[in-house]
């Protein structure tokens, strides 16, 4: 593992218990670019692949911009319960979580699962990204009624297995989709206007100071 790597969680099937025996460990990750390269030039990169297989890290001001605007898969990475890396800074990262939450989550949820319905095909649909479209609106309800993302997903795993497995009729899932999508749509939500920016600022500032 890379020694800038300040945060290192499971994400996908293991971590939401859907995984079968075939599934790969998803890895996603935050590291920290030295402050004197973005004086440069050439700035650092944003993000970046590997060195493990399907592990993928954004740096970490990349990421705090992309939780800030309540992507999905980032906010996620916050609560995974598979933590493998974790630096003082990946620790207050994660402590820091909900100061990213904001009422923009339902927007995104909706959005990023609708995009996802619009790629398959009812003839012939890709049924494992059929499952995680429903899985991902499950989440987002849960996260806008109770203040945390769903990740895993113990109570829904059967039938979303069935999904994935192409053994629920595409009607039936479309109705279980836009169902949810209406449902996440309307839910009260717990979640703040506006995430809590200047916290967040306060932690990169620490974060940059700390890698002079």
């Amino acid at each position: 593992m890379s020694d800038d790597m300040i945060l290192s969680v499971v994400v996908g099937s293991r971590a939401y218990g859907l995984d079968t025996d075939g599934s790969d460990t998803d890895r996603r990750g935050v590291f920290v670019a030295p402050t004197s390269a973005f004086w440069r030039l050439d700035k650092p990169a944003t993000h970046r692949d590997g060195p493990l297989p399907e592990q993928f890290s954004w740096e970490v001001e990349r990421f705090c911009r992309l939780a800030l605007d309540a992507n999905p898969t980032v906010l996620e990475c916050l609560w995974s319960p598979i933590v493998e890396v974790i630096t003082p800074a990946g620790r207050r990262l994660r402590e820091l979580r909900e100061a990213f939450l904001s009422e923009r989550a339902q927007r995104s949820f909706i959005g990023y699962a609708e995009a996802q319905f619009r790629r398959l095909d009812p003839e012939r649909p890709n049924w494992k990204q059929a499952m995680h479209m429903v899985r991902l609106l499950l989440s987002g309800l849960h996260l806008v009624r109770h203040g945390e993302p769903l990740v895993a997903m113990a109570a829904h795993r059967e039938r979303l297995l069935a999904i994935r497995r192409g053994e629920v009729p595409w009607d039936e899932v479309q109705r279980w989709r836009a169902a949810l999508s209406a449902e996440l749509a309307a839910a009260p939500s717990v979640l703040p206007e506006l995430p809590e920016r200047g916290r967040v600022e306060e932690f990169l500032i620490g974060v940059r100071e700390e890698h002079l």
